[in-house]
């Protein structure tokens, strides 16, 4: 079935509503997965979306590499405030489920730092692949397709669902949410499941940007403008928290891996330690040009980018050549290189974010169905719930291993 097909489903209003075994409104990650497994059962699914096309921030993933998996995926990657919930999905979908499927399609992948799975092909090929597996199980789409009101029907034998779209309205005894968080707006993200959730009264943990820029203050962000554009292998931490990853200097603030991981548990007042040089045995060097006369940001110029060891040497006031410094001195100057603290003023936007935080409480659902309790036959997958992975590979994995827990029972 092409999109152009799909998409003309609903493009006919009906004095009846059509009525499908499953609804699921969202075509992305969770929401593909989910139709394909439950369609694989036998039950007739309809997957509605607003987008023209599916699996567009599958599309974005990785650069348009799509980071599908990682090779260690685990419960401590997992961001929510009901720490637990994710085992059951994650022990009953693994990385190794994702990549059977793969070699089923003749996918190639491969490996990247610390574990990140990549699609080979590009994401195009992950998309094609999910469309297929819909295809061959009989899935039917409505695309371009926005939903303007879903309830829940009373006085009928078995619970039932309606939804009325701008086209055609619906009837199914399973509704599954799957229409992700606020991250990339540009992509048609939207706060839909939260209101929906809210209007069964369901809780909603309050939404925040995940994997995001750190923004620095105004008289931050100038003086820093002349590093924009450097990147440095380095360590962020704070609170606790520890990563160690590329770190870029932009024009507004700090971005890059290690800073988009640490965003996610910044607590918006806490500073921020920078550790530049890492691995580096940089008081044994030091104590090498015992003597020296070379000024100490042109011997920090050998390991870092000469405008950073610069504007280190600047703001912390050292200029000296290498012989003027006491031992105690050169044991600070070490220190402050690798616990450079700075306070972030807060953290970019949703439409820098790679990810929300916060959403659906799952405390409200099953964490063996996705179905809440609340509502029996309702059930939310992927980001629109409270669950947010890190960076590499991780968030792309929730949304395999809720969407087929979903659609193992819906």
């Amino acid at each position: 079935m092409s999109e152009a097909q799909a998409a003309s489903l609903t493009s006919h209003p009906t004095n009846d509503p059509i009525m499908p075994d499953v609804i699921i409104i969202g075509a992305g990650a969770s929401g593909l997965m989910c139709a394909m497994e439950a369609a694989r059962r036998g039950r007739s699914v309809l997957v509605l979306d607003h987008s023209p096309e599916v699996g567009r921030k599958i599309l974005v993933s990785g650069g348009g590499h799509c980071n599908f998996s990682n090779r260690s995926v685990t419960r401590d990657h997992y961001l929510s405030g009901n720490p637990h919930f994710v085992v059951s999905a994650l022990s009953r979908y693994t990385t190794e489920d994702f990549l059977a499927l793969l070699l089923k399609h003749g996918i190639g992948h491969h490996e990247r730092n610390e574990g990140q799975l990549f699609c080979s092909g590009g994401s195009r090929r992950i998309v094609h692949m999910l469309k297929e597996e819909c295809q061959r199980a009989s899935v039917r789409f409505g695309l371009n397709c926005a939903v303007q009101e879903v309830r829940r029907i009373a006085g009928v034998k078995d619970a039932r669902f309606s939804v009325a779209t701008d086209h055609d309205s619906f009837q199914a005894a399973s509704l599954v949410v799957a229409t992700g968080g606020l991250s990339w707006p540009g992509l048609g993200a939207t706060s839909f499941g939260h209101a929906l959730a809210r209007r069964f009264g369901i809780a909603v943990t309050s939404p925040r940007p995940g994997l995001t820029p750190l923004r620095l203050r105004r008289e931050d962000a100038e003086r820093f403008s002349s590093l924009s554009g450097i990147s440095v292998q380095a360590a962020v931490s704070s609170g606790g928290r520890r990563f160690e990853g590329g770190v870029l200097f932009t024009h507004k603030g700090l971005s890059g891996p290690a800073v988009l991981q640490l965003s996610s548990y910044w607590d918006g007042n806490a500073p921020v330690e920078l550790g530049l040089l890492q691995g580096i045995d940089l008081e044994g060097h030091l104590a090498e040009k015992r003597g020296s006369k070379m000024q100490l940001k042109t011997f920090l110029g050998r390991f870092l980018p000469d405008r950073l060891a610069g504007f280190w040497c600047d703001l912390h006031g050292h200029s000296r050549p290498i012989g003027q410094y006491s031992p105690r001195e050169i044991q600070e100057v070490c220190r402050l290189l690798r616990r450079w603290e700075l306070r972030p003023a807060r953290v970019e936007g949703f439409n820098k974010a790679e990810v929300t935080l916060g959403g659906v409480d799952t405390r409200e659902l099953s964490s063996r169905t996705m179905e809440c309790k609340k509502a029996p036959g309702l059930y939310f997958t992927g980001e629109v719930m409270d669950v947010a992975g890190q960076l590499g590979g991780y968030n792309l994995h929730w949304a395999w291993a809720s969407g087929q827990a979903a659609g193992q029972v819906v």
